[in-house]
């Protein structure tokens, strides 16, 4: 699939800000129209349905990219290895499950970008100098394009951070692969400071804080939403048989003696219940 979709290349920084424009006026999707270009695609392999499932979550990928700014890459590698996870995350995309993409393609979106993370910032236990955390968090920014450095650009690069020539060449290496230390010496109070100082907190990633607040309505709001759907029988059932204390929930036959129908009976009622709360779940969250 990733070879017959074309998305939007980002080239340098001033392209970076029309790219997020430009995903960012993408109209979102909703419930039903996401379920189904997914059909389409797993049923007919519709590379447009693809393209469209894509295109319409790349904002996504934007937002938790933001939140590796602390690790001192390029937004613009960070967005084009989510992209690969959204990619991956829309073909394995099983709308049948009852979870929006939006969720299902968060996992996805954040192991490439782990995966760039390690290529770039591999542990080795080797102390940076000074003039090395300067290169490492200038040299991107101030490459004028994709192009290996020449002699020239490295002795104006040099120039401009007061360096040397060979350690801009040095850096660049390092930088399209080879190992990055994270740590820096203990030995010396003034290299202690390394590039792991930058590292973000995951706790303040944006997905992350999104993650909890869904979890705390599923657990507040949301429930008493869904129970309220239910009629007095259902709910009864449901909360006899899931929302008390554990050991102390009511079995299919005792709820069936206490309503005087069969056990089979009790639980259809509850099946159906259950189905009933998710629909309305999913219809809370999508509205939030």
């Amino acid at each position: 699939m990733n070879a017959a979709m074309t998305l939007p290349v980002i080239s340098d920084a001033s392209s970076l800000e029309h790219y997020i424009q430009s995903v960012n006026s993408v109209p979102l999707l909703s419930q039903e129209e996401e379920i189904e270009l997914a059909q389409r695609l797993q049923h007919h392999n519709d590379l447009e349905a693809a393209r469209q499932l894509v295109m319409s979550h790349l904002r996504v990928v934007v937002t938790i990219a933001r939140g590796y700014s602390g690790y001192g890459l390029p937004q613009s590698d960070l967005i084009q290895e989510g992209n690969i996870g959204l990619m991956k995350a829309v073909k394995r995309f099983e709308p049948e499950r009852g979870v929006r993409l939006f969720s299902f393609a968060v996992h996805w979106i954040k192991a490439e970008i782990h995966k760039n993370k390690q290529k770039n910032w591999r542990l080795v236990k080797v102390a940076t100098t000074k003039s090395q955390r300067k290169l490492f968090f200038n040299l991107r920014s101030m490459k004028q394009s994709f192009a290996s450095l020449t002699h020239k650009e490295a002795n104006a690069i040099a120039d401009q951070l007061g360096v040397k020539p060979e350690e801009v060449l040095e850096m660049e290496m390092r930088l399209n692969g080879q190992d990055m230390a994270l740590e820096g010496s203990h030995d010396d109070p003034d290299e202690a400071f390394a590039p792991i100082d930058w590292l973000a907190d995951e706790q303040d990633e944006p997905t992350r804080r999104l993650e909890q607040r869904a979890l705390e309505n599923l657990q507040g709001a949301g429930l008493e939403y869904a129970l309220a759907s239910l009629d007095e029988r259902s709910r009864r059932i449901v909360e006899s048989r899931w929302l008390v204390d554990e050991g102390e929930g009511k079995t299919l036959h005792d709820l069936a003696d206490e309503f005087g129908v069969s056990a089979e009976r009790i639980r259809q009622i509850e099946q159906k219940a259950l189905q009933k709360m998710k629909t309305s779940l999913l219809a809370n969250a999508a509205a939030r």
